[in-house]
């Protein structure tokens, strides 16, 4: 394995769930166990494919974890891992932020706006 080196933390932060589409996978995740479908619904703008390489990414990085049910047709489930946890703070405070953003950016007239989390 190759030596890395990291100039300041938020690098190695940004290298496990840095991307357009991790931050909203984890995001989703915080709230409990999703299927695949579930995932796709929240993210409608996300390809099958993309989901998946995703999904095995934070996989291989210890942030979610995978659980197979053996029933037919296979179900499959994914969750913040207890590793993945220890983001929990940093995830919420993400989503606050944004959606003080997006309230901002209201507030200046623009038009934008903020789906609810289950809409």
């Amino acid at each position: 394995m190759e030596n890395k080196f990291y100039n300041i933390g938020v690098e190695a932060t940004m290298d496990v769930i840095g991307g357009k589409w991790k931050p909203i996978i984890l995001c989703n995740l915080r709230h409990g166990a999703m299927r695949p479908s579930d995932l796709m619904r929240q993210i409608p703008n996300i390809s099958q494919k993309m989901l998946t390489q995703q999904l095995r990414e934070l996989e291989q990085d210890h942030i979610i974890e995978r659980k197979i049910y053996n029933v037919v047709p296979p179900k499959v489930e994914y969750s913040l891992s207890e590793y993945g946890l220890t983001l929990s703070h940093i995830l919420d405070q993400l989503c606050s932020w944004g959606e003080n953003h997006v309230i901002h950016l209201q507030e200046e007239g623009k038009k934008v706006n903020l789906k609810s989390f289950g809409d």
